[in-house]
């Protein structure tokens, strides 16, 4: 059997550091915002070259603290992609703001800056890219957009921690960017977690007080906030596998180009580097018109695969009334035909090979 992702073998490899920090953080009972977080904290802003980084309690709220700092309110208009798990649009929805769905790029699967240009309104207030599958969004052209617009830039990075442009990670292009830290992310916890990153001083000092209750002196609350906290032991996990993440990442991009060399000839689309920036194979997404014969071969094979996302956003039953005259071709069509195969850092060359020979054998090849 292969699995979509091997946590166990991961934390096989990591079950030494791991249990010693366990034994240290229940030895000293330090377990909400604790010395794990706050090194956490330190240690993810100077990878993703940010002044601050918060740790929160899952990707959906990190998003929801970058809009709350962002001024995002009632009646506004955020510009987003169809094309995501749904915690991007339930974040704009948090603050009363309408997810503004445009459509992507039938290679990439983000939006572009063209589409997002095309659909501002006197109610835009602001973007929120979607680095979606690990591919970095094209973030020249939608920065000069927001520039153009006056509009707040608030990254989704839920899936492209590693992923940078030019050497700038994502999550540093914007006012504040969400990341989570959900297990089979390429950096994840052993639960829920996320992390809001700033280079602004004011909108940092916000969301700190926003994560824990509104608080900035402990029992004294001066705007209702929300109980979001990285929890301690998820931290101290965190620790464990940042200093790894370039491997870990490697790994992934390692097994993703040996798929896209083995199964290059085949009438499918396999995943695209723009070569813009550099791609961390959060999924390894392909577009097949065979899907179901291959995700069958697969499955008889107890090989796992996935489909991420089978109904885009404006279709799910809680939008599709609101979004009822929406039409987003390529995305609609990507959704009909994506399949994500599995990808972690250590699947193996040999796995790569089967799995890649068992889709094969689907077209004759």
């Amino acid at each position: 059997m292969i699995p979509m992702v091997d946590l166990k073998t991961q934390y096989a490899q990591l079950k030494d550091e791991i249990d010693a920090g366990m034994k240290e953080v229940l030895d000293t009972c330090a377990f909400v915002l604790g010395p794990n977080v706050q090194a956490f904290e330190k240690e993810a802003a100077a990878y993703l070259g940010v002044k601050h980084a918060i740790g929160c309690a899952s990707g959906t709220d990190a998003l929801h603290l970058a809009l709350r700092a962002a001024g995002i309110t009632e009646g506004d208009e955020v510009i987003t992609s169809a094309f995501t798990f749904i915690a991007t649009a339930e974040a704009i929805a948090y603050v009363g703001a309408k997810p503004v769905f445009v459509d992507i790029d039938p290679r990439t699967f983000n939006i572009t800056a063209e589409a997002i240009e095309a659909a501002i309104t006197p109610r835009t207030k602001a973007v929120m890219p979607v680095h979606l599958f690990g591919q970095p969004c094209d973030m020249g052209p939608i920065l000069a957009v927001c520039a153009k617009h006056g509009l707040k830039l608030v990254e989704d990075c839920a899936q492209s921690f590693g992923a940078s442009i030019g050497g700038q990670q994502t999550g540093s292009f914007g006012l504040a960017a969400g990341f989570s830290f959900f297990p089979s992310k390429n950096l994840g916890c052993y639960g829920d977690g996320g992390l809001v990153a700033t280079d602004d001083d004011e909108a940092a000092a916000f969301m700190l007080q926003l994560r824990n209750h509104g608080s900035k002196v402990r029992y004294y609350h001066d705007v209702i906030g929300y109980n979001s906290r990285l929890d301690e032991i998820q931290a101290m996990i965190l620790r464990v596998k940042l200093k790894r993440i370039e491997q870990f990442n490697q790994g992934r991009r390692r097994a993703a180009h040996l798929y896209s060399r083995l199964l290059a000839d085949l009438p499918l689309q396999t995943p695209f580097e723009d070569g813009i920036g550099v791609h961390v194979y959060h999924q390894y997404t392909l577009l097949c018109d065979k899907r179901d014969e291959v995700m069958k071969a697969l499955q008889d094979k107890q090989i796992a695969c996935a489909i991420y996302y089978p109904v885009p956003l404006h279709q799910q039953n809680v939008f599709k009334e609101a979004y009822a005259g929406v039409s987003l071709p390529v995305t609609e069509d990507v959704a009909r035909r994506c399949l994500s195969l599995p990808i972690y850092p250590e699947l193996s060359d040999e796995q790569v090979q089967e799995i890649a020979a068992t889709i094969r054998a689907v077209f004759g090849a």
